[in-house]
């Protein structure tokens, strides 16, 4: 019987050579395998040691037996591993070497630790199983700028709600873990993240999101005239200068005060707030005027959990949203 010929795209197809995309995720894929198989091999012994015996090993030094094993996630330098941590029956499991909580290995917090001059800080919010029902729980996501320029994830927490108390846990965690440095909070204006930040950085000034109060004037203004109020509004908040700014507010009110005065209040209470960053370099002020960086984050985890629906519990979902994020 005759071989079928093969068409000239398929024998191209066999003869494709492997792009450097490839290569880097392979040697990636190898080496978070790599950390994976030490880690394990040292909670193994970890366990050996509880037990005082090798698996099937009969001699007299077993002080116990093995239980089983569960599953456990660890973030490493190389990303995410799973681990299977053995337990005893009566000393515990084997989570010496990992720490009894522990969700991070230690360079990843000494990653995140150096210098930061500018603190994002915004919520968003996902369902999920909490208590056999579900509930739309809160993820508080904070970002800084280091001393390298570049932006680096720094905490997600998972609540029940956004509070006062709940972003005073994420700073306070943040500054225990060595956070420093940090010149200007970026925030939009929920009352408890502004009175969290005053109670945990009271040292630092903050940056009202200009954007978020563009929305907030637009809140006040017929949707038939907000693309007439847009260009005075950027006018007035992205000026070139503090005093340009100053002067563009002063014109904004002259023009609509009487047509919408409750904007044109808006603005005047949100004016100060939403200007500080004219108080740092002119190359930086287009990053820090904003949540813009976290605004697309926090689009980019409704797309992914839009399909999931609500997550089976907050461990699930926090998982998701920092590799989102990461």
């Amino acid at each position: 019987m005759k071989r079928p010929k093969r068409s000239l795209q398929a024998d191209a197809t066999d003869l494709m050579v492997p792009t450097q995309a490839d290569f880097e995720h392979d040697l990636t894929a190898r080496c978070r395998e790599a950390v994976r198989a030490t880690i394990q091999v040292v909670v193994d012994e970890e366990l050996e040691r509880l037990v005082g015996a090798g698996p099937y090993e009969r001699n007299d030094q077993r002080v116990d037996v093995r239980n089983g094993t569960y599953p456990r996630r660890v973030l490493t330098t190389s990303g995410e591993v799973q681990l299977r941590v053995g337990r005893t029956r009566n000393g515990g499991s084997a989570t010496a070497p990992l720490g009894r909580y522990a969700r991070r290995r230690p360079e990843i917090d000494d990653a995140i630790t150096q210098p930061m001059a500018y603190l994002y800080l915004d919520a968003t919010f996902v369902d999920a199983r909490w208590a056999r029902t579900v509930e739309n729980v809160s993820a508080l996501v904070a970002y800084g700028i280091g001393t390298d320029g570049h932006r680096h994830l720094l905490g997600v927490h998972i609540g029940v709600q956004e509070s006062e108390a709940s972003w005073a846990g994420l700073l306070a965690e943040l500054v225990e873990r060595g956070l420093s440095g940090v010149r200007l909070v970026i925030r939009d204006e929920h009352a408890g993240l502004m009175g969290a930040a005053r109670k945990v950085l009271p040292e630092v000034r903050q940056q009202r999101c200009t954007v978020h109060l563009m929305r907030n004037v637009f809140s006040h203004v017929p949707q038939r005239h907000q693309k007439r109020l847009a260009r005075e509004l950027v006018a007035v908040l992205h000026a070139k200068t503090l005093d340009a700014a100053k002067r563009g507010l002063r014109s904004f009110r002259t023009r609509f005060a009487k047509e919408f005065p409750e904007a044109v209040a808006c603005l005047e209470r949100g004016f100060s707030d939403a200007t500080a960053y004219y108080a740092f370099p002119e190359q930086h002020w287009m990053r820090i005027r904003s949540t813009n960086g976290l605004e697309r984050l926090h689009g980019e985890i409704k797309r992914r959990t839009r399909a999931i629906g609500a997550f089976p519990d907050r461990a699930s979902a926090l998982r998701l949203i920092t590799a989102v994020a990461l």
